[in-house]
């Protein structure tokens, strides 16, 4: 679940990027869509346990002037390859909880529907689609 790290210095320089090189562990990422509150969940809290630690995560995705943040959720598992509980506090109120969720997936998690549905596999190295 280790990310990289791309940088663009304001008022020019190079691109830096920060690869990280460590062995691969195991992630879970999290897409929202909203329908009572707005379309792409932002100001979404998600809170994941993951073998007795707690993860909070809030979607806020940056945007600036030729650049933004992807509009997702990411955690990262280490050597789990489970989210033992995940719970989603939406901006309307609503809250969602899920339980024992596979990592090594990217999910989509509609409001006020009963279960995630799976968008991608990910494996180490490369991405599989359902």
């Amino acid at each position: 679940g280790q990310m990289d790290l791309l940088v663009r210095q304001a008022g020019g320089g190079p691109l830096l990027l920060f690869e990280n090189r460590l062995p691969r562990k195991h992630s879970l990422q999290v897409s929202l869509r909203g329908r009572t509150s707005n379309r792409q969940g932002i100001g979404a809290r998600l809170t994941a346990i993951v073998r007795g630690q707690q993860q909070v995560r809030e979607l806020f995705p940056s945007n600036s002037f030729r650049s933004q943040a992807p509009n997702r959720v990411h955690f990262g598992l280490a050597d789990a390859e489970v989210v033992d509980n995940l719970t989603i506090r939406w901006p309307s109120g609503e809250v969602q909880v899920f339980k024992n969720l596979k990592g090594d997936r990217h999910i989509l998690v509609e409001e006020g529907k009963s279960g995630p549905d799976a968008i991608e596999t990910i494996v180490p190295g490369r991405t599989i689609s359902p």
